[in-house]
């Protein structure tokens, strides 16, 4: 017998998603950033050969998706995943699962990308879990400026980066100079016997830094450039990066949340982040994000109501 359409956004809600002409599912499991154990992956398999139809799938978010799973079946699926806390999950307009790159291992990172990622996934991903937005809301975690997992088209991207600490004085102005060889920007180049590195086109990647052989930019100062307002899909729109590169996690984690906050608040349904940004102004939102008032009235904003499209509240 036909699925109702209640029921199918009920369970949609829940994380399985419809497949067509069928009485059939495909079951989005969630993971932290795309990670999974040996055991949890052992368990993923039995679900997929035990209620699904033997395919395992993956996401472009890094979650899993085991398709051709039975309406009967969706109970036994989740208590199944359960058993080595593995979740299904989530869809609507809500903090999504969180991406991440490997910048954690990777050579080029200058974050602990997955345990950064991880640490934004429980307070945003669960702690906002109750929180409902005006549309999606997607974070993606970059090591580097590489942008391999696309930071900078994401609703909130966050890049890690290694500001180089540029002495002059201690520039001897070489022919071959190994700062401006070492460049991928082409930022860094020596002007009348001098070093100079254009700020603009400095990408902060930390490639220069103790390349230097008479000790010009020895060290640097880590940190994370923040992106906001990116988007993908049928309608796209490249993220803007705020002004500011911020030196601490704390810093950065306080900016998700305020930017959560702001698109809770200011946000029309069914907008995405992007537009919410357009319409109201970058250098306002940008005021906001790097001002204290929205977390001050954190408790006020998640009480209020959501704006639909036209002004009025629901």
């Amino acid at each position: 017998m036909a699925i109702d359409a209640a029921e199918i956004k009920r369970v949609k809600a829940m994380g399985f998603l419809h497949n067509k002409g069928t009485e059939n599912f495909s079951v989005r499991v969630i993971t932290k950033m795309g990670a999974i154990s040996a055991e949890q992956n052992r368990v993923i398999s039995e679900v997929a050969e035990k209620y699904g139809n033997g395919k395992v799938t993956f996401t472009s978010r890094l979650t899993v998706e085991l398709p051709g799973v039975h309406f009967d079946n969706i109970e036994a699926v989740r208590a199944h995943l359960a058993t080595v806390d593995l979740m299904t999950g989530r869809t609507g307009s809500k903090v999504r699962p969180v991406v991440a790159c490997k910048g954690t291992v990777c050579n080029y990172g200058l974050q602990d990308t997955q345990a950064l990622g991880e640490e934004i996934h429980e307070r945003f991903f669960n702690g906002y879990s109750g929180v409902r937005l005006p549309h999606k809301f997607k974070i993606a975690v970059g090591g580097c400026p590489n942008n391999c997992v696309k930071p900078d088209l994401n609703d909130l991207g966050i890049i890690g980066q290694y500001v180089p600490n540029y002495d002059s004085d201690l520039c001897s102005g070489c022919k071959k100079c190994a700062i401006e060889t070492v460049c991928p920007m082409k930022a860094a180049k020596v002007v009348d016997g001098v070093l100079e590195i254009d700020k603009d086109l400095c990408n902060n990647c930390g490639l220069c830094v103790g390349k230097c052989h008479f000790d010009a930019i020895e060290d640097g100062v880590k940190g994370f450039k923040i992106y906001i307002g990116g988007r993908w899909g049928k309608s796209t729109a490249h993220g803007i990066p705020l002004r500011k590169v911020f030196t601490t996690k704390e810093e950065a984690f306080d900016v998700i949340e305020k930017a959560i906050l702001l698109f809770r608040e200011q946000g029309k349904t069914g907008e995405r982040f992007a537009t919410t940004v357009e319409r109201i102004g970058f250098e306002n939102v940008e005021a906001q994000l790097l001002g204290n008032e929205l977390l001050e009235r954190k408790q006020e904003i998640l009480d209020a109501q959501l704006h639909l499209v036209g002004g009025a509240t629901c």
